[in-house]
């Protein structure tokens, strides 16, 4: 088998036996390497969390940054270098809550960043509360008394945004997830991928078992240009469907509206008179 140049050997990893990360961490080392992405080029940007961890055991260039601003960070690379690869991924805490304003924005100006969240539908850093895609009635310790509120949908609110490509995965599934992860890596645009991964410690209700019997794959027939059917898909709730719900391709980009050039941000230069223009405005 072919060295992946992702690999990290030696490298101690911080996550509790049989947790869902391993695997989501396996599918995107996969991905990467089936799709040949210089690591040169590869930026992954997180926040914090348990999920948060995995960029720091990828052989990449990475940012680790504050909880829930994981998004403006990998905005903030892209515009500086268009060439490079942009990958933020965190957890369904740290993406749909602490930094559910920048996931609203990154998909209404469309960059091209890919945005996987570890969805494991607790906060398994710090200790096991519910998060915003906790299912109703889980109880946990400090929701001693179940979950009130319905789950946050980030697949409906995705679409309803109209983001160009939207995708969910079920990391029981490996080998499907990284098929899924390569197509919204080379997807042109802001690409969502919404990852089932159990909690083993923290989350005894969602388990591997559960994921397996309450998901259930797009038929082959499935026609993700469809965004009304996107919709009906995306409220089921007795089975939980996996696939690629939305695709549109073409979609402008933010760096083209910017009209962002191609060469990295330090390269480009500013004419004397340009300067001497901006220095006048700031005394």
């Amino acid at each position: 088998m072919t060295e992946n140049p992702f690999d990290m050997p030696g490298k101690d990893i911080n996550w509790c036996p049989g947790c869902g990360n391993y695997k989501v961490l396996d599918a995107v080392k996969g991905a990467l390497h089936e799709l040949d992405i210089d690591r040169k080029n590869l930026v992954m940007v997180s926040g914090i969390g348990q999920a948060a961890k995995m960029p720091q055991y990828i052989n990449a260039h990475m940012f680790n940054g504050l909880h829930g601003r994981a998004l403006p960070v990998a905005m903030g690379v892209k515009l500086s270098n268009r060439n490079l690869v942009v990958i933020a991924e965190s957890g369904d805490g740290c993406m749909y809550g602490e930094g559910g304003n920048h996931f609203l924005h990154a998909i209404r100006r469309n960059y091209d960043i890919t945005v996987i969240i570890h969805d494991n539908m607790v906060y398994g850093l710090t200790k096991g509360q519910a998060s915003p895609t906790s299912q109703m009635g889980m109880k946990t310790p400090v929701q001693v008394n179940g979950v009130m509120l319905e789950p946050f949908n980030p697949i409906a609110v995705a679409l309803a945004l109209d983001a160009p490509f939207i995708a969910r995965a079920s990391i029981g599934d490996t080998d499907e997830t990284k098929e899924i992860i390569k197509q919204a890596i080379q997807f042109k645009g802001c690409s969502i991928v919404d990852v089932f991964q159990p909690c083993v410690i923290f989350n005894k209700q969602n388990t591997y078992q559960w994921f397996k019997e309450n998901t259930c794959y797009l038929p082959e027939d499935y026609d993700p240009a469809d965004r009304k059917l996107a919709f009906e898909k995306a409220i089921e709730t007795e089975k939980l469907p996996l696939g690629v719900l939305y695709r549109q391709d073409g979609r402008e980009l933010y760096e083209d509206l910017l009209a962002i050039p191609d060469t990295p941000a330090y390269e480009h230069k500013v004419s004397e008179e340009a300067f001497e223009k901006l220095l006048a405005e700031y005394r």
